[in-house]
């Protein structure tokens, strides 16, 4: 199609822009491009969790120490690792666990104070409880006390590669033993000037349930039987009682609460109703802007926001537009799961990106799985109800921390059952898209590491090593020496997925069209079969998904909308960007067909 050239497109389909807006019955034109697709570059981010990802001990010993199963360091990203991961098609890289977090293992002979286990979940603790804003954790550093400076190194070595360094914020709450040790000279520590008499006053850091004391969660093993510490006696000194991080207003939290963190307070009455009390701007708010700024000068790019959605709106328009004023790229994403508050966090939180988990995500995980319930009706949905005009904020992920691996016996227990989901994953919007490190050679996460337990996930709580992982990381030459072919073909296949991605232009930033209504009586199309359209004035793809546990003979038929807006008859070549593979038809109109094996995915450009 010439450039310049305007075609007017009777949308019998309803589509979607690469703003995720609905285009119905409206002027479609095939050569502009929006402010959007100017200016960004769809985000590939890789999160990597700093303790595993460098990790080269295969022990794997229950509850096992930091000796026995050792840690990755920040010095284990090489340069040679971040080539690699620039390869891949990221562009981005998550650094997960870096701030310092309670833990069981004794730093003290570098001058910093033991935690009690009794509130510490794992051997390794939490990185979500934190210790210290100010400082890195020290199971990361090769040397302890020189762990800031090599953290520092690691941003430089990312931005040597171009790419970009996202770190986690956790402002909702912090480990029961918080103390910063490291905080600059000017900085009033949390907690220090709270009034503890009262459950809440605005002035207040923490809230507290006065005049009774914490209790430790009845039945808590710290460590397993094996963990000995003259500490480990069920009791932790804490009067009065402060709110637990999980919105728990008892001063004797359960075992499956988040019983080792307490909750921030800016500003809101949670047992009152939820009022909020904003003026005078209550401290945290000030103090959590100031611990952003700090990583932000080390040149951090963004911020990953740990349940943003337990803080308060308004501090994070407060925050964002604050922050962006020095630093006007940072990048901050929000987790988030109430798909009713995603456009409020996106407008008045000033977001740029949130969490796509609870609409796009179940909806593939049930198709992946083979659940009875799975449906491509609940792709269809997320477009065009849950994140209809702004589908380009939402990140998609099959994997994070939170989440089962996709290869363990929780999720689909065979890595490759995924593919059709990822290409969705993907390529359905201009938004970001992430993986987990060792998604990509299929980690099933096997064995019971300790408090994490069998569950399909690769543990947060507990020292361990990544078995796939290690072998793509062949003990430190990252070159997958050590995966089998299988497992190679599988990192091939995100490989040149996700460099799509960055690079493809109608992934990037092109316009959406879905194709279902077209090919509701096509042969072969059922409710496992997804298709879409993805193009610019200069790019066009076809990506057809079949989720089904078997081969389908499909009849993919474009409606005469799009055959006119494309200037489309005759014999049309479409050729696969994933395997090169060329499919013809010797007359569009009639459609294409094609035979898709089980749990496949083509991305089809023509």
């Amino acid at each position: 199609m010439k450039n310049g050239i305007k075609i007017a497109v009777l949308m019998v389909i309803c589509g979607l822009s690469a703003y995720g807006q609905k285009n119905n019955l409206q002027m479609l034109d095939l050569n502009q491009t929006t402010k959007e697709k100017i200016e960004n570059k769809k985000l590939v981010i890789y999160q990597a969790l700093v303790r595993y990802f460098g990790n080269k001990n295969t022990t794997n010993n229950y509850y096992g120490s930091i000796e026995e199963n050792g840690s990755g360091k920040f010095n284990d990203i090489t340069e040679k690792a971040l080539s690699e991961l620039k390869k891949l098609g990221v562009n981005y890289v998550w650094y997960t666990g870096v701030i310092e977090h309670a833990t069981m293992t004794d730093y003290s002979s570098a001058g910093i104070k033991v935690d009690d286990p009794d509130i510490v979940k794992g051997r390794a603790g939490s990185p979500y409880a934190i210790k210290d804003y100010y400082d890195v954790d020290p199971d990361l550093a090769v040397n302890v006390k020189n762990r800031m400076a090599e953290y520092e190194d690691l941003i430089k070595r990312t931005h040597h590669q171009g790419l970009k360094v996202l770190m986690d914020f956790i402002p909702n709450h912090v480990a029961r033993t918080y103390h910063s040790d490291a905080k600059p000279a000017n900085v009033i520590d949390l907690g220090v000037n709270d009034d503890v008499s009262k459950g809440f006053a605005t002035t207040n850091d923490f809230y507290y349930i006065p005049k009774q004391k914490f209790s430790v969660p009845a039945g808590y093993n710290p460590g397993g039987n094996e963990y000995n510490s003259s500490l480990k006696d069920a009791k932790f000194e804490e009067n009065p009682a402060k709110v637990t991080g999980n919105n728990v207003f008892n001063a004797a939290p359960k075992l499956d609460d988040w019983f080792e963190t307490i909750k921030l307070n800016y500003g809101v009455d949670v047992q009152n109703n939820n009022t909020k009390h904003f003026v005078p701007q209550p401290p945290v708010w000030k103090k959590m802007r100031d611990i952003l700024a700090f990583w932000a000068s080390k040149g951090v790019d963004g911020f990953r926001c740990d349940v943003a959605e337990m803080v308060p709106v308004e501090f994070w328009n407060w925050v964002i537009t604050d922050l962006k004023k020095k630093y006007p790229n940072l990048t901050f994403i929000g987790e988030a799961y109430d798909r009713n508050q995603y456009k409020e966090f996106l407008v008045n939180g000033k977001f740029d990106f949130l969490y796509d988990k609870v609409g796009l995500y179940d909806g593939l995980k049930r198709l992946i799985t083979n659940d009875s319930a799975a449906t491509v009706k609940d792709i269809s949905f997320v477009w065009q109800k849950e994140s209809n005009g702004f589908s380009q904020h939402m990140l998609r992920f099959l994997e994070n921390h939170d989440e089962t691996r996709i290869a363990s016996k929780a999720f689909a227990g065979n890595a490759w059952y995924a593919v059709p989901g990822m290409v969705v994953t993907t390529t359905l919007s201009s938004g970001p898209v992430m993986i987990y490190n060792g998604q990509e050679v299929g980690e099933p996460a096997n064995g019971t590491e300790g408090f994490g337990g069998d569950d399909g996930r690769t543990s947060i709580f507990d020292y361990w090593g990544v078995p796939q992982h290690q072998k793509w990381m062949n003990d430190g030459a990252f070159d997958g020496g050590k995966l089998n072919e299988d497992e190679k073909k599988l990192r091939q296949f995100y490989s040149k997925l996700l460099n799509l991605a960055s690079t493809n232009e109608a992934i990037t930033s092109g316009n959406f069209y879905e194709l279902l209504e077209a090919n509701k009586t096509s042969k072969g199309f059922n409710n496992k079969v997804y298709a879409y359209l993805r193009y610019t004035a200069n790019k066009r793809v076809l990506v057809l998904t079949n989720f089904n546990r078997n081969e389908v003979k499909l009849t993919m038929n474009l409606p005469k909308d799009v055959l006119a807006a494309f200037n489309l008859s005759g014999n049309i070549t479409f050729t696969d960007l994933l395997s090169d593979t060329k499919f013809k038809t010797e007359n569009i109109i009639n459609g294409l067909n094609i035979t898709m094996a089980a749990t496949s995915a083509v991305i089809l450009e023509f």
